[in-house]
């Protein structure tokens, strides 16, 4: 019986690890979970005004290993991809989105797969915070920041 217990409560702790959690307006939350996706959708486009376009106009990126890079122009150069690569998939997976009233953060996961100009593939995956400010009616990402998070051994 201790086992069955036991085993209960490690599964409703270990399902309970892995919810989303999303506290605030839910049209507010569904406002967001629409700009994360097409954030996504435009950096499998390549279409680098729409990432830019995605962050405020004073927007800070900290990707691991850099200095902090502000603004749209210095945004958009950072995202573009060199001549022949494509990012034929990519996904971001909050795990949790908290609005405080025209101020939101967002915690989670991302994977994504990148294709060289050789057709050579790798995929890669890492976790995030985004800071997110609601600008003339509109969410836009004020900070994001990044790093990958290494697979787990198979």
């Amino acid at each position: 019986m201790k086992f069955v217990m036991l085993s209960v409560l490690v599964a409703c702790f270990t399902c309970s690890l892995h919810a989303q959690v999303y506290t605030g307006d839910s049209t507010e939350i569904q406002s967001i979970l629409k700009h994360i996706d097409a954030f996504s959708q435009a950096y499998m486009n390549g279409d680098y005004d729409a990432i830019a376009n995605a962050y405020t106009r004073d927007g800070k990126i900290m990707p691991a290993g850099t200095k902090i890079i502000e603004g749209r122009t210095a945004i958009r150069e950072r995202w573009v991809l060199p001549e022949g690569v494509t990012v034929p998939y990519h996904k971001i997976k909050p795990e949790e989105i908290n609005i405080l009233g025209d101020t939101a953060y967002d915690i989670g996961y991302y994977e994504g797969r990148t294709r060289r100009a050789n057709g050579e593939e790798s995929s890669w995956q890492g976790k995030y915070v985004i800071i997110w400010k609601k600008v003339e009616g509109n969410w836009k990402i004020y900070v994001d920041i990044w790093n990958r998070v290494t697979e787990p051994e198979k």
